[in-house]
């Protein structure tokens, strides 16, 4: 088995459960606030990543250059928006549509990384990533009354044109920071992966920090109060993402987002195993689905 594979693996499950711990920052915060925590509590463990990796382990820290900066910087800014453009569609009552369509990103990254880096994927990688893409706009629309045919129509809607900019921004920033690692160059990909890490989250830290500092001061009291499960998702938050970084560092960012889709798996186990919900058949085919691309994907990918 390829590394990339258990990394991403992972990385997933801890994206999981620094979801669950959101949703519960959510009732003492605003979603701004809530956004931040995941950065501004998340800063100190990528640091501390690469003082394991430096101090600890030997390994020498690369040499930043212009094209890093470049690459990291729109990257970042890309999650960003791409965040921002998702939380907004839950402020529209119909935002199945547009929350499916957010869903495309591992499609285009596979675009996004052909223009930008020349990459290629095969016919069965396409295959794979659309196979598991449907698999999660299925779960995405299953407790909704919305149609296949009401999700075609609606294409060229303001929801699903939000949910289509957000997968966009998603898949911009993955290809980003997977060049931006690599253009580091060395001297492995673990360091590669947690010194682009440590930079980015600095960045989206500050870019934040200065945001509610000019219009949300108040969100700031809040986040201090809650401070201690603010702590623990910065931790699951930085480790998830330094599992993105060395994956996309090794594998194409398409094929390893693609494969994050076993993320909706663990929040369906929690879901059924810990919160005793149901889940209905649309869940479980797209569930299918979703299994069917992965196990598609590692064959041919």
């Amino acid at each position: 088995m390829e590394l990339w594979i258990p990394i991403t693996i992972a990385a997933a499950f801890l994206q999981n459960l620094r979801s669950v711990v959101q949703k519960h920052l959510k009732s003492v915060m605003e979603t701004t606030g809530a956004t931040f925590v995941r950065f501004g509590f998340g800063f100190p463990f990528a640091l501390f990543f690469i003082g394991v990796l430096h101090f600890g382990m030997g390994y020498s820290l690369p040499a930043l250059n212009p094209t890093f900066f470049a690459w990291a910087i729109i990257g970042g800014i890309g999650q960003i928006t791409a965040t921002f453009l998702l939380i907004h569609l839950f402020s529209f009552r119909n935002f199945a549509v547009g929350t499916a369509y957010s869903r495309t990103e591992p499609a285009q990254a596979a675009l996004f990384a052909l223009v930008f880096l020349g990459e290629k994927v095969t016919a069965g990688v396409i295959a794979a990533i659309a196979i598991s893409v449907f698999g999660v706009m299925l779960i995405s629309v299953a407790h909704m009354h919305v149609s296949w045919r009401t999700m075609l129509s609606s294409l060229l809607s303001r929801n699903a044109l939000i949910g289509l900019a957000s997968g966009t921004c998603f898949g911009v920033s993955a290809v980003f920071y997977r060049a931006a690692s690599l253009s580091l160059g060395g001297p492995n990909f673990m360091m590669q992966a947690a010194v682009t890490l440590g930079f980015v989250i600095v960045f989206q830290t500050l870019i934040m920090f200065g945001w509610m500092l000019w219009k949300d001061r108040e969100e700031i009291g809040r986040i201090a109060k809650a401070w201690k499960p603010a702590l623990f998702t910065g931790f699951v938050g930085a480790s998830a993402s330094f599992g993105w970084f060395m994956a996309m560092t090794l594998q194409q960012a398409a094929i390893v987002k693609s494969l994050a889709q076993i993320e909706m798996l663990f929040t369906f186990a929690s879901s059924v195993f810990f919160f005793r919900e149901k889940i209905n058949r649309l869940e479980i085919a797209g569930c299918i689905f979703i299994v069917g691309g992965i196990l598609m994907l590692l064959a041919v990918g």
